[in-house]
This record gives C-alpha cells, structure tokens and sequence, in this order.
C-alpha cells in the first residue's frame, strides 16, 4: 500500500510537473509509491521494486515512471522487467544514453551477442564519458561471459588509455581493468590500478583500499565494493495498487 502520509517535496520538482496532467487522488497515490521506492531502494530493493511497478502501472506512459520502474528493477534484479521498460524509455525519449544499460540487461539475461550488438549501437551514438565508460564495462564483461578474456582486457586497456571520464565513472574503470589484470596474475599491475582507481573514489564506493591491502598482505579495513562492476549472475514483496 502507498504511503499516505509524505513529504511531496521528497520528490523532484520534474517529477511532479510530470505528474501533473494525472487527477489528483491517482497523482497522490503515484507520490507515495515513488516516495516509499526511492527510501528503500538501498535496503529492500525488491520491496522498493515492488512500489515503483505499482507506481507505474497507475500510469505507465509517463516517461518518469518507466524510468523509476526499470531503474528499480534493475537493482532488484528483474532484468527481464527493466529491459522491457528500458527499451520503452528509449522509444519514447529517444534517449541512447539508455543503451549500455539495456546492454547490461541483456548480458545479466544470458545474451551477451544481444549486448555486443547493442554496444556497436552506442559506440555510434552521441553518449557522456560516463556512458562511455559504462559501455566499456558491459562491453568487457559480455566478453568475458563468450570466453573472450583477451578481448575483454584489450577493451578495457585502450578505455583506460584514450578515455577521460567524471572521477566515479573513471573510478569504476580503473578498478574494472585492475581486476582483470590480478586475474591474469599481475600483481603489480593490479596493485597501480586499484590505487588509480582509489584515488578517484575519496568516498570509497568501491573497496580498491582494501584490494590494495590483500596484495600488500595486510588485514584489509572493510570498505564496501560497488557490486555493479559487472552484473553477475526470496520471496517478492507484493505492494497493492491502493
């Protein structure tokens, strides 16, 4: 059920000049569904699933809540849900920078020749450095998903080499290419890449201290990895429509 007591203001101002065309009493509900999703996103991603979709389904031609839908999908790990919601997103906004995301899907699917081919689609495309970098990142993990490890590095050498990102996408890179290359046992490699990609991560998203730490055979201090480097491959929450 919707939260009915809320804060609005919660929500963006965009958010809600979008739901302005709704009646009122639907719009209210939709507030409180987006509202309970966005504050349980990080703890009970498959409860704020659950509220995006019923969100959604009160009215499922307005951009904003395919996106928050496939978005929560996404995190709740409903790739078959977020691609389906993705793909309408891109039809309706014409927006390519969806795509390595709809790749990332595709991959998390078991169809890595479906994400190259999106990836060919977005390397045409008019993508941000963030974009870019996250094409790169699914680029090499369809790769490796085919056995295609060699590609897979080369991919993410020449991204390190030629591109130049925000400091959280490039973070993400450089941990991606450090990860490989300890895989492949270059320790000293790796060693200058997890640092790399500490030192453009100050909030310590990932856990490149502590990756840093095991090679160093030190006790390592615990810092949480962003587990979306690559996807990899319960009950559901039921949120009503009320």
């Amino acid at each position: 059920m919707a939260p009915l007591d809320f804060d609005e203001k919660a929500l963006p101002a965009s958010v809600r000049a979008e739901l302005r065309g709704v009646p009122a009493d639907t719009a209210h509900l939709i507030e409180g569904h987006l509202v309970a999703a966005a504050e349980l996103l990080d703890e009970d991603p498959v409860q704020a699933n659950a509220h995006a979709q019923a969100a959604r389904r009160r009215a499922p031609r307005l951009p904003v809540l395919r996106e928050v839908a496939a978005e929560a999908a996404y995190q709740a790990g409903e790739y078959a849900s977020a691609l389906n919601d993705y793909r309408a997103l891109r039809r309706m906004t014409g927006n390519d920078n969806f795509l390595p995301v709809i790749a990332d899907c595709e991959r998390a699917l078991g169809r890595p020749q479906a994400a190259l081919r999106l990836i060919r689609e977005g390397q045409a495309a008019d993508l941000n450095p963030s974009q870019q970098v996250e094409l790169v990142l699914v680029q090499a993990g369809a790769r490796c998903d085919l056995g295609q490890r060699d590609e897979a590095v080369r991919v993410l050498r020449d991204a390190v080499k030629n591109l130049t990102a925000p400091t959280e996408a490039t973070a993400r890179l450089h941990y991606a290419y450090a990860e490989t290359l300890l895989e492949d046992g270059d320790t000293a490699g790796a060693r200058t890449w997890f640092a790399s990609a500490q030192k453009h991560d100050p909030a310590n998203f990932l856990d490149s201290q502590d990756r840093i730490d095991i090679i160093d055979g030190r006790e390592p201090s615990g810092n949480p990895a962003d587990d979306m480097i690559f996807i990899d491959d319960d009950d559901e929450g039921q949120v009503t429509d009320q």
